[in-house]
């Protein structure tokens, strides 16, 4: 079953690069008590990921501040180090860049697709979301390789 909104974000593990080297940390620690502005992307270093949707995020990244947002958030099916390297490549200064390495989350919340024709493997559909205190107050999804709905304007004129 797909997310919707109202939904809690169900429990899982992601992982994101710190200092000290990759890290894992809860759903609930990432989203309790915070309002966040969650996006996510079938790959790092992908054509549309790299070229619009994260760029998108990055440019309204003081916009979605100003509406409430506490953090804005880029999620892929990848590594922490993939992500971390993607984010340093796109200036992604003010951006989470967090990684679900085996899917879980993407799988939890039922917005997964096998891309393992193409070689990739099981991989995200593309989303933006609002997310508040742990529930999804908005929602994006985009049908499998489309750019139409979850871009940063469009979250943006949502808050």
């Amino acid at each position: 079953m797909t997310i919707s909104v109202g939904d809690k974000l169900p429990s899982a593990d992601l992982m994101e690069m710190t200092d000290k080297g990759p890290s894992k940390v809860s759903v609930s620690d990432v989203f309790d008590g915070k309002k966040v502005a969650l996006f996510a992307v079938p790959g790092a270093f992908t054509p549309t990921c790299s070229a619009k949707h994260l760029p998108g995020f990055i440019a309204n990244l003081d916009a979605l501040k100003g509406k409430g947002v506490d953090e804005i958030i880029c999620l892929s099916v990848n590594d922490p180090f993939v992500m971390a390297a993607w984010g340093k490549a796109q200036s992604a200064d003010g951006v989470r860049m967090m990684a679900d390495p085996d899917g879980g989350l993407t799988k939890a919340m039922g917005v997964e697709f096998d891309a393992s024709g193409a070689g990739l493997g099981i991989r995200s559909r593309r989303y933006s979301m609002v997310v508040e205190n742990g529930s999804v107050s908005q929602l994006n999804l985009e049908e499998t390789g489309g750019f139409e709905v979850s871009d940063a304007e469009t979250l943006l004129g949502q808050l």
